[in-house]
């Protein structure tokens, strides 16, 4: 039997904060070792698609599927295959930033990630921001800037891949809270997998390059694995806790992203880098702030009225 989803925005449990630990370094080794097969020669298309397969085959063997097929039924397969290719995109154009970004930079620019749903959420969700949240999208907006400094020999193609990469999670995202209504856990995770797999199946014999060595192997496979298993972290932490109790924890992937960049690839971020990151870290944390405080009024007061005006502020 499932424990009941947390209601309020309490401390987080200790083992939910360590889920998000374990899901961040499980991502930290994904953009490794995507970083490092992108620069070994493999085609970022073919380790996408190597990526989304094992992926693919994880959540089958893991959900057993052949017994219980009613739990991957879908509701609206057009929508949930739509929300699958902004993770497509999301997962091959980051690859495409890291031929040529940082670990830390790439990582910066995906944090800015919230404060885009602040924005969409609004048109898409009907969800709209007060101004105060729409000041710190513009703080965080400016940590970008600090980050890719367009217009000096720093821009480059993989700030832009990094951008794009950025506004089609934070799409996918959106496309998530709203599914998650009417589709199955099982099918959301499943369907996210399937539908890239068949997308760039086209790849494989074109541009997919069989590994030679048992290290190229293991790590192509791996791909999924960490994908897969790191998404399911995330999956078990907000069973335990809530997002705004969790909130400051996945920032603590920059960490691991710095270090892996050191010690695989022999570089530090420079010091725009870290400010600009350390900027939008500020602005995202100000956000969830104020969407806490926001929903404790909404919880305290029966005034309607008045609850509107604070989503305003």
């Amino acid at each position: 039997m499932n424990k009941p989803l947390p209601t309020t925005d309490g401390a987080a449990p200790g083992s939910a904060i360590l889920l998000v630990f374990g899901s961040g370094v499980l991502f930290t080794f994904l953009d490794s070792t995507a970083k490092y097969l992108v620069l070994s020669g493999f085609d970022s298309g073919f380790i996408t698609w190597a990526r989304f397969a094992v992926h693919a085959v994880l959540v089958v063997i893991f959900f057993r599927a052949w017994k219980a097929p009613a739990r991957l039924r879908v509701h609206s397969l057009w929508r949930q295959s739509l929300r699958a290719v902004f993770l497509f995109a999301t997962t091959i154009l980051n690859f495409l930033a890291l031929q040529t970004l940082q670990l830390a930079e790439t990582v910066s620019i995906m944090f800015f990630g919230p404060m885009v749903i602040t924005a969409l959420a609004g048109p898409m969700l009907g969800e709209w921001a007060g101004w105060r949240r729409w000041l710190a999208v513009l703080v965080g907006f400016i940590g970008v800037l600090v980050i890719t400094r367009p217009g000096m020999s720093a821009f480059g193609t993989g700030h832009v891949f990094a951008l794009c990469a950025m506004l089609c999670n934070s799409l996918y995202s959106i496309m998530t809270r709203s599914l998650s209504a009417s589709e199955s856990a099982e099918s959301l995770i499943f369907y996210s997998a399937i539908v890239p797999v068949v997308l760039l199946f086209p790849v494989v014999p074109l541009k997919g390059t069989m590994p030679t060595d048992a290290l190229s192997w293991f790590l192509i496979l791996s791909l999924g694995f960490y994908g897969g298993l790191g998404h399911w972290l995330l999956v078990r932490a907000y069973r335990k806790a809530t997002a705004t109790a969790l909130a400051p924890y996945p920032y603590l992937q920059m960490v691991w992203m710095i270090a892996a960049g050191y010690l695989i690839f022999n570089q530090l971020p420079d010091r725009w880098t870290l400010v600009g990151a350390g900027i939008i870290v500020a602005s995202g944390l100000y956000i969830v702030y104020r969407e806490h405080v926001l929903r404790l009024r909404s919880s305290a007061g029966p005034n309607a009225e008045a609850d509107e005006l604070a989503k305003k502020l």
